[in-house]
Protein backbone atom coordinates (compact mmCIF):
# COMPACT_ATOMS: atom_id res chain seq x y z
CA UNK A 1 0.00 0.00 0.00
CA UNK A 2 2.71 2.67 0.71
CA UNK A 3 4.04 1.99 -2.55
CA UNK A 4 0.66 3.09 -4.46
CA UNK A 5 0.79 5.61 -2.18
CA UNK A 6 4.39 6.84 -3.43
CA UNK A 7 3.62 6.01 -6.49
CA UNK A 8 0.56 8.28 -6.46
CA UNK A 9 2.28 10.95 -5.15
CA UNK A 10 5.43 10.86 -7.36
CA UNK A 11 2.55 11.12 -10.16
CA UNK A 12 1.31 13.79 -8.32
CA UNK A 13 4.59 15.80 -8.86
CA UNK A 14 5.05 14.98 -12.34
CA UNK A 15 1.94 16.56 -13.32
CA UNK A 16 2.40 19.63 -11.60
CA UNK A 17 5.00 20.03 -13.81
CA UNK A 18 4.29 18.82 -16.87
CA UNK A 19 2.23 21.93 -16.64
CA UNK A 20 4.46 24.14 -15.77
CA UNK A 21 5.27 26.86 -17.86
CA UNK A 22 9.09 26.19 -18.86
CA UNK A 23 10.82 27.89 -16.35
CA UNK A 24 9.89 24.66 -13.40
CA UNK A 25 8.62 24.66 -9.61
CA UNK A 26 10.21 25.63 -6.95
CA UNK A 27 9.82 22.76 -3.96
CA UNK A 28 7.93 24.96 -1.95
CA UNK A 29 5.04 25.14 -5.02
CA UNK A 30 5.73 21.81 -5.23
CA UNK A 31 4.74 21.21 -2.42
CA UNK A 32 1.60 23.31 -1.91
CA UNK A 33 0.59 22.32 -5.41
CA UNK A 34 0.23 18.64 -4.64
CA UNK A 35 -0.35 18.57 -0.60
CA UNK A 36 2.39 17.23 0.19
CA UNK A 37 4.75 18.00 2.96
CA UNK A 38 8.19 19.27 1.96
CA UNK A 39 10.30 16.97 3.13
CA UNK A 40 7.91 14.05 1.36
CA UNK A 41 8.11 16.47 -1.84
CA UNK A 42 11.68 16.91 -1.63
CA UNK A 43 12.35 13.01 -0.86
CA UNK A 44 10.47 11.93 -3.98
CA UNK A 45 12.02 14.78 -6.09
CA UNK A 46 15.12 13.11 -4.87
CA UNK A 47 14.75 10.04 -6.26
CA UNK A 48 13.20 11.20 -9.86
CA UNK A 49 16.24 13.18 -10.26
CA UNK A 50 18.00 10.07 -9.66
CA UNK A 51 15.95 8.16 -12.42
CA UNK A 52 16.66 11.49 -14.86
CA UNK A 53 13.19 11.97 -14.57
CA UNK A 54 13.22 15.18 -13.25
CA UNK A 55 16.18 17.81 -13.16
CA UNK A 56 17.26 20.34 -10.74
CA UNK A 57 18.66 23.79 -11.94
CA UNK A 58 21.68 24.24 -9.74
CA UNK A 59 21.65 28.50 -9.62
CA UNK A 60 17.41 28.77 -9.41
CA UNK A 61 16.46 25.49 -7.50
CA UNK A 62 14.23 24.72 -9.68
CA UNK A 63 13.29 21.41 -10.88
CA UNK A 64 12.06 20.79 -14.27
CA UNK A 65 10.97 17.57 -16.45
CA UNK A 66 14.14 15.74 -17.23
CA UNK A 67 15.20 14.85 -20.65
CA UNK A 68 14.40 10.99 -20.11
CA UNK A 69 11.00 12.16 -19.80
CA UNK A 70 11.44 13.89 -23.45
CA UNK A 71 12.54 10.52 -24.99
CA UNK A 72 9.35 8.51 -23.24
CA UNK A 73 6.68 11.64 -24.48
CA UNK A 74 8.38 10.90 -27.68
CA UNK A 75 8.35 6.89 -27.25
CA UNK A 76 4.51 7.09 -26.12
CA UNK A 77 3.35 9.48 -28.68
CA UNK A 78 5.15 7.25 -31.60
CA UNK A 79 3.18 4.06 -30.27
CA UNK A 80 0.38 5.95 -32.15
CA UNK A 81 1.89 5.22 -35.23
CA UNK A 82 0.69 8.96 -36.63
CA UNK A 83 3.99 10.07 -36.91
CA UNK A 84 4.92 7.25 -39.83
CA UNK A 85 0.95 6.88 -40.90
CA UNK A 86 1.26 11.21 -41.34
CA UNK A 87 4.69 11.56 -43.07
CA UNK A 88 3.99 11.79 -46.24
CA UNK A 89 1.07 14.52 -45.41
CA UNK A 90 3.22 16.74 -43.42
CA UNK A 91 6.62 16.54 -45.76
CA UNK A 92 4.08 17.71 -48.60
CA UNK A 93 2.49 20.20 -46.90
CA UNK A 94 6.19 21.73 -45.62
CA UNK A 95 7.66 21.04 -49.04
CA UNK A 96 4.16 23.57 -50.41
CA UNK A 97 4.59 26.09 -47.49
CA UNK A 98 8.35 25.84 -46.95
CA UNK A 99 7.42 26.57 -43.31
CA UNK A 100 6.64 24.36 -39.97
CA UNK A 101 4.55 21.53 -39.90
CA UNK A 102 2.71 19.92 -36.76
CA UNK A 103 0.91 17.22 -35.85
CA UNK A 104 -1.04 16.78 -32.67
CA UNK A 105 -3.42 14.53 -31.08
CA UNK A 106 -5.83 14.74 -27.91
CA UNK A 107 -4.51 13.24 -24.34
CA UNK A 108 -7.72 14.26 -21.49
CA UNK A 109 -7.74 18.18 -22.07
CA UNK A 110 -4.49 18.83 -23.31
CA UNK A 111 -2.94 18.59 -26.94
CA UNK A 112 0.02 16.55 -27.53
CA UNK A 113 2.56 17.48 -30.54
CA UNK A 114 3.48 13.79 -31.66
CA UNK A 115 5.80 15.37 -34.69
CA UNK A 116 7.32 17.99 -36.54
CA UNK A 117 8.52 18.83 -40.02
CA UNK A 118 10.24 21.86 -41.23
CA UNK A 119 9.78 23.73 -44.28
CA UNK A 120 12.87 25.20 -46.73
CA UNK A 121 11.75 28.77 -45.42
CA UNK A 122 14.69 30.25 -43.50
CA UNK A 123 13.27 31.34 -40.35
CA UNK A 124 11.87 28.55 -38.66
CA UNK A 125 8.86 28.81 -36.04
CA UNK A 126 10.10 26.26 -33.40
CA UNK A 127 7.56 26.46 -30.70
CA UNK A 128 6.96 23.20 -29.90
CA UNK A 129 8.92 19.96 -29.97
CA UNK A 130 7.94 16.55 -30.20
CA UNK A 131 5.77 15.66 -26.99
CA UNK A 132 5.57 18.90 -25.89
CA UNK A 133 1.76 19.60 -24.25
CA UNK A 134 -0.73 22.24 -23.99
CA UNK A 135 -4.30 23.08 -22.54
CA UNK A 136 -6.40 21.99 -25.66
CA UNK A 137 -7.23 25.61 -27.33
CA UNK A 138 -4.09 27.03 -26.67
CA UNK A 139 -2.04 26.93 -30.43
CA UNK A 140 -3.58 26.41 -33.87
CA UNK A 141 -3.33 22.56 -33.70
CA UNK A 142 -4.74 22.60 -30.02
CA UNK A 143 -7.62 24.60 -31.01
CA UNK A 144 -8.40 22.55 -33.84
CA UNK A 145 -8.72 19.75 -31.33
CA UNK A 146 -11.05 21.85 -29.32
CA UNK A 147 -13.35 23.54 -31.45
CA UNK A 148 -14.73 20.03 -33.46
CA UNK A 149 -15.54 18.55 -29.93
CA UNK A 150 -19.52 18.90 -28.90
CA UNK A 151 -20.12 22.01 -27.02
CA UNK A 152 -20.80 20.25 -23.34
CA UNK A 153 -17.17 18.27 -23.90
CA UNK A 154 -15.34 21.59 -24.99
CA UNK A 155 -17.00 23.41 -22.17
CA UNK A 156 -16.03 20.96 -19.50
CA UNK A 157 -12.38 21.05 -20.68
CA UNK A 158 -12.36 24.89 -20.61
CA UNK A 159 -13.54 25.33 -17.12
CA UNK A 160 -11.09 22.22 -15.89
CA UNK A 161 -7.94 24.10 -17.57
CA UNK A 162 -8.42 27.42 -16.90
CA UNK A 163 -6.33 27.75 -13.58
CA UNK A 164 -3.62 26.54 -16.19
CA UNK A 165 -4.57 29.28 -18.72
CA UNK A 166 -3.36 31.68 -15.95
CA UNK A 167 0.05 30.55 -17.54
CA UNK A 168 -0.77 32.50 -21.37
CA UNK A 169 -1.73 35.77 -20.69
CA UNK A 170 -3.69 35.81 -24.21
CA UNK A 171 -6.20 33.20 -22.91
CA UNK A 172 -9.38 33.01 -20.61
CA UNK A 173 -12.05 30.71 -20.58
CA UNK A 174 -14.32 33.44 -22.69
CA UNK A 175 -11.23 34.17 -25.24
CA UNK A 176 -11.09 30.23 -25.76
CA UNK A 177 -15.17 30.04 -26.16
CA UNK A 178 -14.98 32.91 -28.80
CA UNK A 179 -12.11 31.39 -31.17
CA UNK A 180 -14.18 27.86 -30.90
CA UNK A 181 -16.32 29.95 -32.50
CA UNK A 182 -14.69 31.85 -34.68
CA UNK A 183 -13.28 28.03 -36.11
CA UNK A 184 -15.85 26.51 -36.87
CA UNK A 185 -17.38 29.77 -38.83
CA UNK A 186 -14.47 29.69 -41.02
CA UNK A 187 -13.66 25.86 -40.99
CA UNK A 188 -9.91 25.90 -39.66
CA UNK A 189 -8.41 27.63 -36.39
CA UNK A 190 -5.84 30.17 -36.15
CA UNK A 191 -3.35 31.36 -34.06
CA UNK A 192 -2.83 34.99 -34.56
CA UNK A 193 0.52 35.13 -32.33
CA UNK A 194 -1.36 34.56 -29.44
CA UNK A 195 1.10 32.46 -27.67
CA UNK A 196 4.22 33.87 -29.21
CA UNK A 197 3.96 37.34 -30.63
CA UNK A 198 4.93 37.78 -34.39
CA UNK A 199 4.39 34.07 -34.43
CA UNK A 200 1.74 32.59 -36.01
CA UNK A 201 -0.57 29.49 -37.16
CA UNK A 202 -3.24 27.28 -38.87
CA UNK A 203 -4.75 24.24 -38.19
CA UNK A 204 -7.18 21.79 -39.05
CA UNK A 205 -8.98 19.26 -37.29
CA UNK A 206 -8.73 14.96 -38.43
CA UNK A 207 -12.03 14.01 -37.75
CA UNK A 208 -13.25 10.47 -36.95
CA UNK A 209 -16.49 8.73 -37.89
CA UNK A 210 -17.93 10.17 -35.07
CA UNK A 211 -16.91 13.71 -36.49
CA UNK A 212 -14.91 14.38 -33.56
CA UNK A 213 -11.16 15.05 -33.76
CA UNK A 214 -8.33 12.10 -33.22
CA UNK A 215 -5.99 14.07 -34.30
CA UNK A 216 -5.04 17.49 -35.99
CA UNK A 217 -2.35 18.86 -38.29
CA UNK A 218 -1.05 22.25 -38.19
CA UNK A 219 1.43 25.07 -40.20
CA UNK A 220 3.34 27.76 -38.22
CA UNK A 221 4.98 30.50 -40.11
CA UNK A 222 6.17 34.44 -38.86
CA UNK A 223 3.31 36.76 -39.15
CA UNK A 224 4.40 38.41 -42.31
CA UNK A 225 3.84 34.89 -43.99
CA UNK A 226 0.27 34.60 -42.51
CA UNK A 227 -1.74 37.43 -44.91
CA UNK A 228 -5.41 36.68 -44.92
CA UNK A 229 -4.75 35.13 -48.93
CA UNK A 230 -1.62 32.81 -47.64
CA UNK A 231 -3.67 31.74 -45.03
CA UNK A 232 -6.35 30.93 -46.66
CA UNK A 233 -4.47 29.00 -49.15
CA UNK A 234 -3.08 26.91 -46.43
CA UNK A 235 -6.16 26.35 -44.57
CA UNK A 236 -7.29 24.59 -47.86
CA UNK A 237 -4.25 22.95 -48.17
CA UNK A 238 -4.14 21.56 -44.18
CA UNK A 239 -8.12 20.41 -44.67
CA UNK A 240 -6.93 18.53 -47.76
CA UNK A 241 -3.96 16.64 -46.28
CA UNK A 242 -6.32 16.35 -43.14
CA UNK A 243 -8.69 14.75 -45.37
CA UNK A 244 -6.31 12.41 -47.13
CA UNK A 245 -4.91 11.06 -43.89
CA UNK A 246 -8.31 10.41 -42.05
CA UNK A 247 -8.84 8.29 -44.67
CA UNK A 248 -5.47 6.98 -44.12
CA UNK A 249 -6.47 6.45 -40.60
CA UNK A 250 -9.39 4.60 -41.35
CA UNK A 251 -7.80 2.09 -43.28
CA UNK A 252 -5.43 1.64 -40.50
CA UNK A 253 -8.27 1.40 -37.90
CA UNK A 254 -10.83 -0.29 -39.30
CA UNK A 255 -13.15 2.64 -38.88
CA UNK A 256 -11.56 5.74 -36.97
CA UNK A 257 -12.78 6.49 -33.42
CA UNK A 258 -10.67 7.83 -30.80
CA UNK A 259 -10.86 4.20 -28.99
CA UNK A 260 -9.35 2.59 -32.82
CA UNK A 261 -6.75 5.03 -32.54
CA UNK A 262 -5.98 3.99 -29.08
CA UNK A 263 -5.90 0.58 -30.41
CA UNK A 264 -3.15 1.16 -32.75
CA UNK A 265 -1.09 2.60 -29.92
CA UNK A 266 -0.87 -0.62 -28.31
CA UNK A 267 0.20 -2.36 -32.12
CA UNK A 268 2.98 0.17 -32.41
CA UNK A 269 3.99 -0.11 -28.69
Amino acid sequence: MESIQSIERAAAIVNVLAAGNGHGRRLIDLAADTGLRKSTAFRILATLVRTGLVEQDQHSGHFHLGLRFFALGVASANRYGLAELASDAMRRLADRTADTVYLSIRSGTEAVCIDRVTGSFPIKTLTLYAGDRRPLGVGAGSLALLAWLPDHDGRRIIDTNAPLLTRYPNFDAATLLALVDASRRQGYAFNDGMVIPGMCAVGAPILGKDGHPVAALSVAAIESRMQPGRRADIAAWLTDEAHTLKQRLTDATAGLTQASVRRLVNEHA
